[in-house]
């Protein structure tokens, strides 16, 4: 699989900030990013753990011991992707968003927390969907989605 990498003002706009503030969090380590060229980008994932507010590192950075600890510590586990979703129009983009957050709004409570943000780009004719949720219910929402590539 081929990894997706995302500019400083690619993010910017999917996020709704300044390119320089990204430039910041890049600089502060807040951000994770790999110079290609003379420009920063970052991964999907990178991007996904950005926007949730999580670090996978934390596990890896920390004695066996303390592993121990913070693993005990997690009673939940939540799953972080980008979704693009292709659309012909703004209009169907609108539908592809609103069945999105209908579903994350009517989920039985045993799914847990769950978090989206979601972005038409026009020029590309994409809906990207980023969405953190548990993974039973990211299953259900993966399975919905293979349903309509189907068809």
């Amino acid at each position: 699989m081929i990894e997706q990498y995302y500019s400083v003002e690619q993010i910017a706009e999917m996020i709704d900030m300044h390119p320089k503030t990204i430039q910041r969090y890049i600089r502060e380590g807040r951000l994770k990013a790999q110079k290609i060229g003379k420009a920063w980008r970052v991964t999907g994932h990178d991007l996904s753990t950005f926007v949730e507010g999580t670090d996978e590192d934390v596990m890896s950075d920390t004695s066996p011991g303390m592993q121990a600890i913070i693993g005990a510590a997690v009673k939940n586990i939540t799953v972080s992707t980008v979704i693009d979703i292709p659309v012909e129009n703004k209009a169907e983009a609108l539908q592809v968003m609103n069945w999105i957050t209908a579903s994350l709004n009517s989920q039985s409570s045993e799914y847990g927390y769950t978090s989206m943000a979601s972005q038409f780009i026009e020029p590309e004719h994409i809906v990207r969907i980023m969405l953190s949720a548990s993974p039973s219910f990211m299953a259900v929402i993966m399975s919905y989605l293979s349903e309509l590539e189907m068809k």
